[in-house]
């Protein structure tokens, strides 16, 4: 399989990889227990491991990576770490979370957690979904003082978006015009976790005025990648992206070859799965 660079698209002038790399499975997030949640810190538990990862993904120039970085050392300092082995700066997606209480204390508290995330090296700044779902007005259809946040994201020279686990989030920011660029939306084959149908979902998506990454293309390891892929990129738009978090670097490699042969419409080139019983089906 030869290595190629991925495709890519453009938010707010800034060229990124429609595959973005994925943190869940890095950072222990399972999203289905707390033995899962072990098993992927175990396997992970030496920058070494991710470092193995992140270096697949740049095999093929996919050089972006989400997470709530800011507000999560550890997280950070692992690709930091990395960063310093490889030489070569990610595309940094921080979703940070920030109080969104409505004094003046608390917007000095999240005023200092973006202003630590311009310092990280974060490119793009989306409000964590925890966050930006407090300022949901669905009876007024708005974001109520979502200005007074991605005012501190521009200040502190980050590119503002917002994490839209709520699909109507991408309707109303487009409503109202307010400042954001990027919105992440979950979107996967089984609607997990998506709120509403997958039909409403993708009608959004492709109404949306910027961008959209999507998330969990694999309904958290619930589908099989050729599946969870093979779907997404048939659905989304030229412009959108797709987020993916792998286990290890060998996943990486056949995820992103499934990506490509969904991109280009033919079979992915794939070594066959282990069976105590091949059959003539089974390769």
């Amino acid at each position: 399989m030869s290595i190629n660079s991925f495709p890519r698209t453009t938010v707010a002038g800034v060229s990124l990889p429609r595959l973005l790399i994925g943190t869940n499975w890095i950072f222990g997030w399972s999203h289905k227990g707390h033995a899962a949640d072990v098993f992927i810190k175990e396997q992970h538990s030496t920058t070494e491991a991710t470092l193995a990862i992140v270096g697949a993904f740049l095999q093929y120039d996919i050089d972006a990576i989400m997470g709530p970085f800011s507000t999560h050392p550890d997280c950070w300092n692992k690709i930091k770490a990395i960063q310093d082995k490889t030489g070569k700066n990610l595309i940094l997606i921080d979703t940070p979370i920030l109080n969104m209480d409505d004094n003046a204390g608390a917007r000095k508290e999240a005023e200092t957690v973006i202003k630590n995330s311009a310092q990280i090296g974060s490119r793009f700044c989306l409000i964590h979904h925890s966050c930006c779902e407090q300022l949901v007005n669905k009876n007024k259809r708005t974001l109520d003082r979502l200005g007074d946040y991605t005012g501190m994201i521009r200040s502190a020279g980050l590119i503002p978006g917002l994490s839209a686990h709520m699909p109507e989030i991408i309707q109303y920011t487009d409503l109202n015009g307010y400042d954001v660029e990027t919105y992440i939306q979950i979107f996967n084959c089984l609607g997990f976790l998506m709120q509403v149908e997958i039909e409403s979902v993708i009608r959004i998506i492709h109404e949306a005025k910027k961008p959209v990454m999507t998330i969990k293309p694999m309904a958290a390891g619930r589908v099989t990648p050729y599946v969870g892929l093979t779907f997404n990129w048939n659905a989304l738009r030229p412009v959108d992206m797709i987020t993916m978090g792998c286990i290890n670097e060998h996943e990486v490699h056949e995820n992103v070859e499934i990506s490509f042969a969904a991109l280009e419409r033919r079979l992915p080139d794939l070594e066959g799965r282990s069976s105590p019983a091949k059959t003539s089906i089974i390769k």
